[in-house]
């Protein structure tokens, strides 16, 4: 019960939405706030979340698990690539949905392959989140030096074609993304909860984002991206997330079951 208070307390007063996340998970990371702010009790969580603004964007930051990297699952970029990318090259102008995009560095990757494939200058992407905090560094397009050894393997099992190192400037401990790569990027706080849809699209990627979600709440954002997506556009899902077993499972064909490539057909 105080758990249900707490997630009332912050919907009703701030709009964020936890309240259907799957609860074993909100469980543990509402008790790590309580002890990271040396409280007894969720009770007194909320009533330090209801007067103190800054508590409020710890306790989000907890909320909001953001794990990611460049070609995450680069077998999935992979069959994007060779799956996705000859579909794409019959439209004129294409919209591709990056839900729950988080720092950005998946976003980054999926301009990087479209570049190479010859698409970018004919793509808009759209790279949402419900965390203002994370799309700021996304905007940004800097990273930790350290990772761009993992990133490069990563990039040279999707199907990287140059070197990775050619799209980013190493400055001191980090690197910044080339420019080119942003300029058809449009980051944008976007809440899959209770948020609606705001286009149509040839693609989106939800990828890693509902399996902290109940059946519940799964189901709801399933059906806003199914509205979200044009006839024949193709959904991505990440590899512990499915079509099956929702309401809109009959409406889309497998081009790629293992990677969770989907495309709309009803």
């Amino acid at each position: 019960m105080e758990i249900e208070l707490l997630l009332e307390a912050v919907f009703r007063l701030h709009g964020y939405d936890f309240r259907n996340y799957a609860y074993a998970s909100i469980r543990r990371r509402i008790w790590h706030r309580v002890n990271a702010e040396r409280l007894a009790t969720v009770t007194g969580l909320t009533e330090r979340v209801l007067h103190d603004r800054d508590c409020l964007k710890r306790l989000i930051a907890d909320m909001t698990i953001h794990v990611t990297e460049m070609f995450r699952d680069p077998e999935a970029f992979l069959s994007f690539r060779k799956a996705v990318v000859p579909l794409l090259r019959t439209y004129p102008f294409i919209r591709i949905w990056h839900a729950g995009c988080s720092t950005g560095e998946e976003v980054y990757s999926m301009a990087i392959l479209l570049q190479e494939e010859g698409l970018y200058d004919r793509t808009r992407i759209y790279a949402t989140d419900m965390n203002a905090d994370v799309l700021d560094v996304a905007r940004e397009g800097v990273f930790p030096l350290e990772r761009m050894q993992q990133y490069t393997r990563n990039y040279m099992e999707a199907g990287g074609r140059e070197s990775f190192s050619d799209y980013y400037t190493a400055k001191y401990d980090s690197v910044i993304f080339q420019s080119d790569l942003k300029k058809n990027i449009v980051f944008a706080q976007h809440n899959l909860v209770t948020d609606g849809s705001f286009n149509e699209f040839h693609v989106i990627l939800c990828r890693n984002v509902m399996i902290y979600f109940n059946k519940e709440l799964q189901n709801h954002v399933h059906s806003l991206l199914y509205d979200s997506l044009s006839m024949f556009g193709v959904i991505s899902l990440g590899t512990k997330e499915s079509i099956n077993f929702t309401r809109h499972a009959d409406r889309y064909e497998e081009l790629d079951i293992h990677n969770r490539l989907y495309r709309k057909v009803k």
